[in-house]
């Protein structure tokens, strides 16, 4: 299965100059704002295989200079896709492990579980499969840490110094800016000690054990321990990681971002994909430091740049304001500030409609959707099934009444994010209606009610139990689609099997997940595609239903019904299209959006709590969905656009090779 294919979606308009420069003074002036030396690579595989070469030329020259390397070893989700690629080094006899001496970095506290080790996790990805001599690992027991921590950080510092000290430390660098279990706040002079997890390291420790009794503390090497190692290498995938990697790399040295003090460090070397590196001002402002390939999607970002810096909207930024802020170029390209305005305010005002499935019988040349067929075929994918209302409700309406043949695809039926209160709810609902017929009282509601009464449910374990919670969400989807206006007929659980095959519904993408797509897909031969890119959710979710329609659609490119498909990416849950990467903008009224808070109110399962899904602020995903809406409304009218009540955003997914 090919593995590569958000790059299809991400950062197309950005010249592979601005992270691969021809020479070394093209990336003096391109990283001149970094103060960490940074390899930005097009997709994690390319950086993991570099990272990993890396790895290898500095276990090579230890052992040619004195014959063994010490190394700490980090075990992050990022930095094990490093150690998958030094397994394929070993075996094409690029390196061998047999004089490395290992040191992992942190060990997780007392759990119950001997599954939870961190070690074991190394070891899986790395020790177990190549020849480094088991003596030579080295561990810290995250068992005793809790009785005796001090001293077995102090022993565990001697050994390393016993070892001559660390030659490496392989790690990766956490969406929080934590290396290792160094959380924020973690000093630069830190040493190895107890750490209390904070709760995003609890949740991505969780998501890699697919456990719920993730541990409150870990052991763990400190910033100081890390600094002292000869080299660093450092990797950040994804697009969780840009705010981190941006802080660690151009941002002032803090403890709030413990990874910021690798710009103390000589020896240091941060690889990071486009996701990753989308905030460096390389990478997202490049007229701040080279002169730029303009074009089109590029001139609109730095134009709203300009506008966020003027505070004007774009038909008053003048010569003055184009010179002032390195944009001079665009002037003398094309010829005065205000031509180049009144291209950006029509391509953004080209990008507003109220016909998201194509105005019939009207010029669509400068429209985001094509005029015919009409009506259309649209089908949209919902991870879970209160996303496609949450994040393009209005859009789905809109459809709807324009006379489109909308059919909505739930993924999955979103059973881990209902709550055993949420359950109890219905199940005391169900007892109480069984009761009125004499003999027909269901046994397993009774034995359901009991569990969740005396507190002995575990609803993750139990398939009947996941059952009955998936059918709330999806009871409450077919009240609020009905609201929306979407026949219940074309309504379709898909019972993706990477979420239903799993306890906590975070399983393995696999080629059954894409064949559940496929068909759906054939079955439709849509007009029009919708599909989820929020692609940071924690949970991983929305990243693999996503993944199962990228793969279905490249399978699919050459049918000819996808020659008549457009494709479109919606996001709301846990983000927003940036401005200028919006290409379809469709406005609500302040009633229209009254419809879609109705929609979303029908998902009483997730309007007040939900595991899993509040934010820092306390606010629910779906809360902070809606102003998102609002917020990009304001963004439009401060560019000097038409005022909305609020804005749905979406970016069309381009098809490669």
């Amino acid at each position: 299965m090919k593995t590569d294919l958000k790059t299809n979606i991400k950062f197309y308009q950005v010249s592979s100059r601005y992270y691969r420069p021809e020479n070394e003074i093209e990336l003096a002036s391109l990283t001149r704002y970094e103060k960490v030396p940074t390899v930005v690579v097009e997709n994690d595989e390319q950086g993991a295989r570099e990272a990993a070469l890396e790895a290898a030329a500095v276990i090579n020259e230890c052992m040619e200079t004195r014959g063994r390397c010490v190394i700490g070893f980090g075990s992050g989700r990022y930095v094990l896709k490093v150690y998958d690629q030094l397994v394929k080094l070993y075996f094409a006899d690029k390196v061998s492990f047999a004089g490395v001496v290992a040191f992992n970095l942190s060990e997780l506290g007392v759990t119950g579980d001997e599954n939870l080790s961190l070690n074991k996790l190394i070891s899986d990805h790395l020790y177990s499969k190549v020849d480094i001599e088991p003596g030579n690992i080295h561990s810290l027991n995250g068992l005793a840490a809790s009785a005796n921590s001090h001293s077995q950080c102090k022993a565990y510092e001697r050994e390393i110094m016993e070892a001559g000290g660390l030659d490496l430390v392989l790690c990766d660098l956490t969406p929080d800016g934590s290396l290792a279990y160094n959380e924020p706040g973690s000093a630069r002079t830190s040493a190895c000690r107890l750490m209390l997890l904070g709760n995003e390291s609890r949740a991505r420790v969780a998501d890699t054990f697919q456990s719920d009794d993730a541990p409150k503390t870990a052991v763990t090497l400190g910033i100081g321990n890390i600094l002292s190692a000869k080299r660093i290498i450092c990797v950040a995938w994804e697009e969780d990681s840009a705010a981190a990697l941006y802080n660690t790399i151009e941002g002032k040295m803090t403890d709030l971002v413990p990874a910021s003090f690798l710009q103390v460090h000589d020896e240091v070397k941060i690889y990071a994909d486009l996701d990753a590196a989308s905030r460096l001002t390389r990478i997202s402002y490049p007229w701040k430091v080279t002169s730029c390939e303009w074009n089109d999607l590029l001139i609109r970002r730095a134009i709203v740049w300009l506008c966020e810096q003027t505070g004007k909207p774009v038909l008053k930024l003048t010569n003055e304001d184009y010179n002032d802020n390195g944009l001079s170029e665009l002037v003398a390209l094309y010829g005065s500030a205000y031509n180049v305005n009144i291209k950006i305010f029509n391509n953004l005002q080209h990008t507003i409609t109220g016909w998201p499935g194509g105005k019939p019988n009207a010029d669509d040349t400068h429209r985001p959707e094509r005029a015919a067929p009409y009506p259309k075929r649209v089908l949209i994918f919902s991870p879970h099934p209160d996303d496609a209302v949450v994040s393009m409700g209005g859009t789905v309406r809109r459809l709807v009444q324009q006379g489109h043949d909308v059919s909505i695809a739930f993924q999955t039926d979103g059973d881990v994010a209902v709550s055993d209160d949420d359950l109890m709810r219905s199940v005391l609902l169900a007892d109480r209606l069984t009761q009125r017929f004499e003999g027909s009282r269901f046994e397993f509601i009774q034995q359901t009610l009991d569990r969740l009464i005396n507190g002995t449910a575990s609803p993750n374990d139990d398939n009947d139990m996941r059952y009955f919670k998936g059918s709330i969400m999806l009871s409450e989807a077919m009240m609020a689609y009905r609201l929306m206006g979407v026949s219940l007929r074309n309504l379709h659980d898909l019972h993706m099997p990477f979420y239903t095959g799993e306890p906590h519904g975070q399983g393995k993408l696999t080629d059954a997940d894409v064949a559940v797509v496929q068909d759906l897909i054939l079955q439709v031969k849509p007009h029009q595609i919708f599909f989820d890119n929020d692609l940071v959710d924690p949970h991983g979710t929305h990243a693999r239903a996503a993944g199962a329609v990228m793969h279905a659609l490249s399978n699919l490119k050459n049918e000819d019904f996808m020659r008549d498909c457009r494709v479109w990416m919606y996001r709301g849950q846990w983000g927003q299209w940036d401005v200028d990467h919006v290409e379809m903008a469709v406005p609500m009224s302040p009633e229209e959006f009254g419809d879609k808070r109705n929609a979303i109110l029908q998902f009483h399962s997730q309007i007040h709590d939900a595991p899993f899904r509040s934010t820092a602020d306390g606010k629910l995903p779906w809360q902070r969905s809606i102003e998102r809406n609002r917020d990009l409304a304001d963004k439009y009218q401060q560019l000097g656009l038409a005022t909305y009540e609020a804005i749905e955003a979406f970016v069309q997914y381009r098809f490669k090779g």
